[in-house]
């Protein structure tokens, strides 16, 4: 699962493609207005519901394409993991949740809670982003970890002035010590990209995480679903494909 580029993880390039791909077509087309979405603009007052099916298709944001295509890249791993066709299963039947429940959280819930100042969902496919990364969470071990120790200094002088003359300060040392793991550094890109436009780009993370441990604890319809092998180059029945297979899962393990 170390191995550089991505051997073993097609549908992961195909996903980092695209994302720059669909970023610099609708930057060309001059079409990133449309993916967005404004709850009393686009949905109450124009009626433009098709946003609430369109707003995962790309970012509109360079920074945003760039760290999303380099936290996909990161997440190939999953696919090495699982397999193209679990993977490509995996995405698809996510897909309607992560769709869907973002935009209608927020015009339903979120907006009214917050007296209609919660009205912007970011587009871009955070939540699938987020449903992944609660995969490699549950998945991914960690590698080795790190302890950071803070030190600070409290100097407390004597009670008279005589013993401030005739003896030195006295001083103490506190220190306050946390652990982090190399795990971390897959977490940071993400973790940017879901505080980009609060609230709506938290409420799509939030979303994305919850259907990813959903549909891994199999609460989703669907979760134990895959896609044929055709659809990912495999060969139905064939020894061939079982040979193929059985050698990618040893090489996975």
């Amino acid at each position: 699962m170390l191995t550089s580029g991505f051997t073993h993880a097609p549908i992961s390039r195909i996903l980092v493609f695209y994302l720059v791909a669909a970023a610099l077509a609708a930057s060309i087309t001059d079409s990133q207005y449309l993916l967005y979405i404004q709850i009393d603009k686009h949905l109450w007052v124009h009626r433009q519901f098709w946003r609430g099916l369109t707003w995962q298709a790309s970012y509109v944001n360079s920074t945003e394409v760039l760290f999303a295509a380099m936290a996909f890249y990161q997440l190939r791993v999953i696919e090495r993991l699982w397999g193209s066709r679990k993977f490509a299963s995996f995405l698809l039947t996510t897909l309607p949740w992560t769709t869907l429940l973002p935009p209608i959280l927020l015009a339903l819930v979120l907006r009214p809670l917050t007296f209609n100042h919660a009205n912007y969902l970011p587009a871009g496919p955070t939540p699938i982003l987020f449903a992944l990364l609660a995969q490699y969470h549950a998945a991914i071990p960690q590698t080795y970890r790190l302890r950071l120790a803070t030190s600070a200094s409290a100097s407390s002088p004597s009670s008279s002035t005589a013993a401030q003359t005739s003896s030195p300060i006295s001083s103490s040392t506190s220190t306050r010590a946390f652990t982090i793991s190399n795990k971390i550094y897959t977490y940071l890109l993400p973790l940017q990209l879901s505080l980009s436009a609060l609230p709506g780009s938290a409420l799509a993370a939030l979303v994305g995480w919850c259907v990813g441990y959903a549909w891994r604890n199999e609460m989703l319809p669907g979760a134990t679903w895959r896609v044929p092998r055709w659809v990912v180059g495999e060969k139905e029945g064939s020894a061939v494909g079982g040979t193929r297979e059985f050698e990618g899962l040893r090489r996975r393990l």
